[in-house]
């Protein structure tokens, strides 16, 4: 049975092939931008890197990513290998494709590992290292050639064709109706990686811009919700507020509105309306982003619009926005309970919960405390994002006390071993500690506000 918890699983096993490479695919949105026939500078020469970046660079990129994950370097180089039998066997780009192959490369070559780990005789380690990935490589893109890549393009036509109804039928706003409530429930990952970015870079390379990459992904309901918050709210939510509009809509960091809508649920309504209605709005101006924008914040967003597009793209963000924060004004007048510090501490635990992770009372430091800390490491899931954010916070922190360690981000795969405390959520720790041994952790559920942050400063300053 597919439970909510597989799914935020299979979501962010996604974001971690996805979100790794977003730096290549803005190189490709803006390439796209600048010099296709429609684009700000127009070069016919230049613009040749446009369509072998996306269908052969992003796809083995994401298909390296993948193996890598798996299997380290080998994984890697194998669902490369694995990957370009389906780029090849396909006439779109193959996302999907490099999602599947890229893992199933590195699962193939951790198991032949295994299988032979002791069994090579002394002098053949190089040899037998090789000739694996070469013969096990070929026979994988053979397959994938031939048989996974048909099977991958026809899914992905049907899945495009009931796309297309709903947008010639002019019902695509009502998918508002799912995004909204998958994100508050934290599957966004999987719909934004696993849907949205696939369809909108397919789009994206026949028309040069996606109204997909927009759907789910507008920081324009989110601020009408916090704005209303922020105006008519009471108690902490109020005053919480502003910073989590900063963080939100320039940082675009999504999550930082969640607990506000699972304080009070009926606010989903807002943010269903919200995105509906700008959804409209982008349709109505012939809307579009040439890339995936992320993070979602108005910056990305703007980056990733095509020239002449500024005013459809603004315009749907805005008017999402003022739906939002119209309807969520009217529930906050309706409800006349003061938000206390207990009420929006609890939404903050349900929203942990709701990924999986154990309330901040059950969590804490863990294994031997190192006296000598030299090195801090924010681990997330891709490194980007939520752990960045956090490390931020801590550096400002010791800058201010005095306190001299050196704090870096990182994704939970990638931690250095020379790290002297890892910091990363509960529900990462058992991932990190098969990534590195022997290394205090330090488990949090808020990377901008925890606690544990002023416990680690005084301890360090004493």
């Amino acid at each position: 049975m597919i439970t909510r918890a597989n799914i935020q699983a299979f979501g962010g096993f996604l974001t971690g092939m996805v979100l790794p490479n977003i730096g290549a695919f803005i190189a490709w949105g803006l390439i796209t931008a600048l010099f296709i026939p429609t684009g700000w500078a127009p070069n016919e020469h230049i613009a040749k890197l446009v369509g072998p970046m996306i269908v052969y660079l992003l796809p083995l990129l994401i298909g390296y990513t993948g193996g890598k994950a798996i299997a380290g370097t080998r994984g890697g180089v194998m669902g490369t290998i694995a990957t370009m039998g389906v780029v090849v066997g396909s006439s779109i780009p193959m996302f999907i494709g490099a999602m599947i192959l890229g893992p199933l490369g590195g699962y193939v070559i951790k198991k032949f590992d295994d299988m032979i780990e002791g069994k090579i005789p002394a002098g053949f380690e190089m040899i037998v290292n090789n000739f694996s990935i070469g013969i096990l490589g070929m026979v994988l893109a053979i397959a994938a050639y031939l048989g996974i890549g048909p099977a991958i393009l026809a899914v992905n036509n049907v899945v495009k064709a009931g796309i297309e109804v709903l947008v010639n039928a002019n019902l695509l706003p009502l998918l508002s109706v799912f995004n909204e409530p998958a994100k508050v429930l934290f599957l966004n990952n999987a719909i934004d990686q696993g849907i949205y970015a696939p369809l909108g870079v397919q789009a994206a390379l026949e028309q040069g811009k996606s109204i997909f990459f927009m759907v789910a992904s507008s920081p324009g309901p989110g601020l009408g919700l916090l704005l209303a918050y922020w105006f008519f709210g009471k108690g902490i939510s109020k005053e919480s507020a502003p910073t989590a509009i900063i963080i939100h809509f320039f940082g675009g960091i999504h999550e930082l509105y969640f607990p506000y809508v699972l304080m009070k649920p009926v606010m989903i309504i807002a943010m269903i309306l919200g995105g509906m209605s700008g959804i409209i709005t982008f349709q109505a101006f012939g809307a579009g982003l040439v890339a995936f924008p992320s993070p979602g914040s108005i910056i990305s967003f703007l980056a990733m619009t095509p020239k002449g597009g500024y005013l459809a793209t603004l315009a749907g963000v805005f008017v999402g926005t003022a739906v939002s924060f119209m309807v969520s004004s009217v529930l906050l007048k309706m409800d006349n309970k003061v938000v206390t510090e207990d009420d929006f501490q609890s939404s903050k635990t349900l929203m942990q919960e709701l990924k999986g992770k154990k309330p901040i009372h059950e969590i804490g430091v863990m294994n031997t405390v190192k006296k000598d800390i030299k090195l801090i490491v924010f681990a997330c899931d891709a490194g980007m994002g939520s752990s960045a954010m956090g490390a931020s916070v801590l550096s400002e922190k010791f800058k201010k006390s005095g306190v001299d360690v050196q704090v870096i981000n990182r994704s939970v795969e990638n931690i250095p071993s020379e790290a002297d405390l890892v910091i990363c959520h509960e529900s990462l720790l058992e991932r990190a500690k098969r990534v590195i041994a022997n290394v205090e952790f330090i488990t949090i559920n808020n990377y901008v506000s925890a606690p544990q942050y002023d416990d680690l400063v005084k301890r360090l300053t004493n």
